[in-house]
């Protein structure tokens, strides 16, 4: 069956890719890894498929991930994931679909350009692009279009993101490379030094989750995990626990109070007083980390709160900013 052009709103995240159609809401969510045969440079699996095979592939497969820390790190694959994807959810159209998509506050032109020519070569017929702070907002049920501020704190896989918005704009913005990956690297290196055995990107991910936290817990939770032995080579299982998890972790989370910090240092009085009354909004899955909300409330001294799905809010932000293409269009065609 035939569509018609739709409209589409993608949030092309470092680890998942969430895509939204207007009139539907989200139809996709799918990590974002690609398994590509490097002898012929055929795509042999894309989303939960390839992330089965990542760190388990011979030598003439590649798992890989495209994006990364929040921007295109290989174009080709980034095609092919995101023309797969959009067939995905189309379908057979008879016009191109129009694509919102989400981009971290502060991409470069270049890296903006790679976005927009990624989605053009995938088969959009117009693309869009929206700051993802702007989308975990409106995702989050704030009215960002009011002349009062609200700060956003959205960490997801690749970056974090945390803006103070007023009038439907950014007013202080900043982006770190420190967000879900960067925890995940940080307990390979703590699990490597503290028990000396090697674990992949995915049981690392497997410990964020399960028993990770950076705020003291009052119950110590213990989880068994198998690696490689680093003196004899052989596999290994040893148990860790939550409390070394905060060891691991406290640190990339401090990085990230840090810049909260100062970007509250230089927002506006006006402004700063608003935030200090609504308090703090949380979006992106790297808000579920265990104790991150407390930490950055004690910190901080403003209540902080996570977004309810705080995982869809950049998408469900941006598949609600797709209402407002009839009128961009309109206004480029003025132009």
């Amino acid at each position: 069956m035939f569509n018609w052009g739709q409209d589409i709103g993608i949030d092309l995240g470092t680890a998942t890719v969430i895509a939204y159609v207007k009139g539907k809401g989200i139809v996709l969510r799918e990590p974002s890894v690609v398994a590509v045969d490097s002898n012929t440079n055929e795509v042999l699996a894309v989303g939960r498929e390839a992330r089965r095979m990542l760190g388990r592939t011979p030598g003439n497969i590649v798992a890989t991930r495209p994006l990364r820390e929040g921007v295109i790190s290989n174009y080709t694959v980034t095609e092919k994931m995101l023309k797969y994807f959009i067939n995905r959810v189309c379908g057979r159209f008879l016009f191109s679909p129009r694509i919102m998509i989400c981009i971290p506050s502060q991409v470069t032109e270049v890296e903006k350009k790679a976005v927009i020519d990624a989605a053009t070569q995938a088969g959009a017929r117009k693309v869009y692009l929206i700051e993802e702070p702007i989308a975990a907002a409106i995702g989050a049920g704030i009215d960002i279009a009011k002349p009062c501020g609200n700060m956003v704190v959205d960490i997801g896989g690749g970056t974090t993101d945390i803006a103070v918005i007023s009038l439907g704009g950014s007013v202080v913005s900043t982006s770190l490379k420190i967000a879900g990956d960067k925890f995940d690297e940080y307990i390979v290196k703590y699990i490597k030094k503290k028990h000396n055995i090697m674990i992949g990107e995915r049981t690392a991910e497997d410990l964020k989750i399960n028993i990770g936290c950076v705020y003291p817990k009052m119950q110590d939770t213990e989880m068994d995990i198998r690696g490689r032995d680093l003196v004899d080579g052989l596999p290994k299982t040893v148990t860790v626990y939550s409390s070394e998890m905060l060891e691991a972790m406290i640190e990339p989370a401090l990085m990230i109070v840090d810049a909260v910090h100062s970007v509250l240092e230089r927002t506006p009085p006006e402004l700063a007083a608003d935030i200090s009354d609504k308090g703090i909004y949380m979006t992106g899955g790297g808000c579920l980390i265990d104790g991150l909300d407390k930490l950055l409330q004690e910190k901080t001294g403003i209540n902080v709160m996570i977004a309810q799905d705080a995982v869809s809010c950049v998408a469900l932000g941006t598949g609600k900013a797709l209402d407002t293409l009839d009128s961009l269009d309109g206004k480029a065609r003025k132009n």
